[in-house]
């Protein structure tokens, strides 16, 4: 099978490409820039394409661009487009990149898709997937590429577009939200070597979440906080949530603090069985 994928010089575009190839796929990476896109070509050991029309001989085009210029790109890419190729999308948000897809493309079939993973992830075992069919023919390839993926370890797990970016906006965007703030929190302070000098597990854990965060690519972040349709009702919620728990901290209403707290703990522990794991290995990480 021949897989084009355009944006393939990203980081993302390359893990798929090195996945695909591993695979034994035949791989065609398609960008703009022309030395990027022949550095990395070189590097991997796969075709190079700087004209989209490369799209026409691949099996499979999987479309790894920012959400700010996906809909131009797949304009580009739609007149090339043939039965019975399959058209994927892995970027973070779902309505839009799937509107734009049903609206330029007529000829093959579409679906989006999201692995909830970055290009560190060592390959699909234990990582989350997320397909998002909205109709017949699209619910038969998700159902076809799900057991694919999960033969190879990953977790998937089909929703609608909207329920999908719903989600999104606390799974990436509040996490993201809470990181970004944090950081700039502690950089105020201006005590940042004292305070990692001094910190201990539950602080390495923060410090861990911003890192994951600020290290990246900003104009990413930019575009999943703003793109993600529920972002501000989210914010407003952590906002207005803040304020409460800081108003029991600044009338030092203990009792109402501890019961809230509790309540908090009994909730988790009821939905998710596994509450207290994740700590408990990060803890086992940080300290070995």
């Amino acid at each position: 099978m021949k897989v084009a994928i355009v944006g393939g010089s990203g980081k993302m575009g390359q893990w798929f490409a090195r996945f695909l190839l591993k695979e034994g796929h035949q791989v065609v990476i398609i960008g703009r820039h022309e030395g990027k896109l022949l550095e990395v070509g070189q590097r991997l050991g796969v075709e190079t394409a700087t004209n989209v029309a490369a799209v026409k001989q691949a099996d499979v085009i999987l479309v790894s661009v920012p959400i700010d210029s996906f809909e131009p790109v797949i304009k580009q890419i739609a007149p090339h487009t043939r039965q019975p190729q399959i058209i994927l999308d892995i970027t973070s948000v779902k309505v839009l990149p799937v509107e734009a897809m049903h609206k330029h493309i007529t000829a093959g079939t579409v679906l989006g898709t999201h692995p909830v993973f970055g290009p560190g992830a060592k390959g699909f075992a234990k990582q989350n997937l997320v397909l998002t069919p909205t109709n017949r023919r699209e619910t038969s390839l998700a159902k076809k590429l799900k057991c694919y993926l999960e033969q190879r370890g990953a977790r998937v797990t089909l929703m609608s577009p909207q329920e999908h970016d719903e989600m999104m906006a606390v799974v990436l965007g509040l996490a993201h939200f809470i990181s970004i703030v944090s950081a700039d929190v502690l950089l105020s302070l201006d005590r940042f070597r004292e305070m990692k000098a001094i910190g201990g597990t539950t602080y390495r854990v923060l410090l861990t979440l911003i890192e994951s965060v600020i290290s990246e690519d900003p104009e990413l972040y930019a575009s999943l906080q703003m793109s993600l349709p529920h972002m501000g009702q989210i914010q407003d919620l952590f906002q207005r949530q803040s304020e409460l728990w800081a108003g029991l901290v600044r009338s030092r209403d203990r009792e109402e603090f501890v019961r809230r707290m509790s309540a908090l703990r009994g909730r988790l522990e009821e939905l998710d069985p596994d509450f207290g794991q994740a700590y408990a290995n990060m803890y086992r990480l940080l300290e070995g």
